[in-house]
């Protein structure tokens, strides 16, 4: 392990990545649910956005919202993949110092936008339901870009401090990391320092993003709740919270296993170390690949515009 010094630590010039440790031997079978899920995701996230842009119906705040989500699917999905399907294929394990850093940051700073996202969606579902007669007036073009603004300027700030605390360690234990990519604790853990700065910080973002996100998620379905209970049909409550239901499945595909690995990560001594990473990986892949998958079917206006470009029908 070759160290580099710095002006306030020595570190490692390269990580190695160990991939799933304890199934080597199986790197390159479950690369092939891997590889699968993050094609469809690239394809249905591109196809969300090529639609949405060569649509004029579909320009509106929850198409809108729709593409910064595909956004951040791509950048979480492509920032780790490839480097982990080289690992599997190729056994290309070594990771820059400072590429390594980089991961971490791209990883964690678009997953807390993509979080973000979802508060944002949860606001246009809110206003379009309890004030739908106002929704266009509320939720107007500059307000959009302004709450995308927010969304990514918070990701931005909340995240830096991980690469850069991470930078400031000293590694003279081993630079090998038990992962497919550079999570934080992961590497934070290889420091020969008192790290708890990083572990306390870390917890801080997740409460503040997380907690807080879901928080206002969740006072936003209170309200939307109460507003399809006084409607005067099952067929209408119905009608109406089916326009819920794709971005609740997104939610729960987002934040269930990224929950668990967190929590599995901290606490989860006990865990399989495999299992663990396993289960982190879910967390990378699935929710990019269902998202386009969940919107596109539960979308009128996007399948049907989806089947024109299969079909080489439309304008």
């Amino acid at each position: 392990m070759v160290l580099v010094k710095g002006n306030h630590a020595s570190h490692p010039s390269t990580f190695i990545l160990l991939g799933i440790p304890g199934l080597e031997a199986a790197h390159v079978w479950i690369s092939i649910p891997f590889f699968t899920m993050y094609a469809i995701a690239i394809f249905g996230n591109f196809a969300i956005l090529f639609i949405v842009k060569r649509e004029p119906s579909l320009h509106g705040p929850m198409y809108y919202f729709l593409c910064m989500l595909a956004i951040t699917d791509l950048v979480v999905s492509t920032s780790t993949l490839p480097k982990m399907l080289s690992i599997f294929w190729f056994s290309s394990r070594e990771i820059d110092f400072s590429a390594c850093l980089t991961q971490m940051y791209f990883f964690h700073c678009f997953s807390a936008m993509e979080s973000g996202i979802f508060v944002a969606m949860a606001f246009d579902r809110y206003v379009a339901i309890c004030n739908p007669l106002r929704h266009s007036t509320i939720l107007t073009n500059p307000l959009v870009a302004k709450i995308g603004l927010a969304v990514v300027l918070r990701g931005i700030m909340l995240i830096l401090p991980h690469p850069v605390l991470a930078r400031r360690w000293p590694y003279c234990r081993t630079n090998i990391i038990s992962h497919t990519y550079c999570e934080h604790m992961a590497v934070v853990n290889l420091a020969c320092a008192d790290i708890r700065i990083s572990s306390y910080y870390g917890l801080f973002v997740v409460f503040s993003v997380i907690g807080l996100d879901v928080f206002f998620i969740v006072v936003s379905y209170i309200q939307i709740l109460r507003a399809i209970s006084i409607l005067p049909t099952k067929d209408a409550q119905l009608k109406t919270f089916g326009t819920c239901i794709s971005h609740l499945c997104v939610i729960l595909a987002f934040y269930i296993p990224g929950l668990f690995s967190f929590l599995t990560h901290r606490f989860g001594h006990n865990v399989p170390l495999h299992f663990h990473i396993l289960i982190a990986n879910v967390y990378l892949l699935v929710p990019p690949m269902l998202n386009p998958i969940i919107y596109g079917v539960r979308t009128k206006q996007i399948r049907d515009r989806l089947l024109q470009l299969f079909t080489h029908k439309g304008t």
